[in-house]
C-alpha cells in the first residue's frame, strides 16, 4: 500500500466519519423501517423473489433530527478529496481508511 503523508486534521475527520457513520448504522437499526408513516405490504405469492414489512409508525422527530444531523456532518468530513486528481483519489482514501491499523501496527513494532 502507498504511504502517505495526512494531515493531523484529516485523519481525526476520518476517525470522525467513523464514528458518525457508527452512530448512524446504530440509529437506522433502532427506528422503524421508513421514515414516514406507512402501511404493511406484502409482494404479491407469485414474486420472484417474495418480500414483506410490517406497518412502520415513521420516525420520531428526535430520532430524525439525529439523522439529519449525522447525515449533514458526514457529509462536511468529505472536502480535502479535491485536492487530489481522479486517478489517485482511491489509493489514497484506502490508505486513509486504514490509517488507524497502521498507526497501531507501527506502535507496536
Amino acid at each position: 500500500m502507498a504511504s502517505y503523508d495526512f494531515p493531523q486534521d484529516l485523519t481525526d475527520a476520518q476517525d470522525e466519519l467513523r464514528q458518525v457513520r457508527a452512530d448512524l448504522q446504530t440509529l437506522y437499526r433502532r427506528v422503524p423501517w421508513s421514515a414516514e408513516p406507512l402501511d404493511a405490504w406484502e409482494t404479491h405469492e407469485n414474486a420472484w423473489r417474495p418480500s414483506s414489512r410490517p406497518a412502520s409508525p415513521g420516525w420520531d422527530p428526535q430520532d430524525a433530527a439525529e439523522i439529519a444531523r449525522l447525515r449533514e456532518r458526514e457529509c462536511e468530513l468529505h472536502p480535502y478529496w479535491s485536492n487530489f486528481a481522479a486517478a489517485d483519489v482511491l489509493a489514497a482514501r484506502t490508505a486513509l481508511k486504514h490509517h488507524h491499523e497502521q498507526q497501531t501496527a507501527d506502535a507496536s513494532n
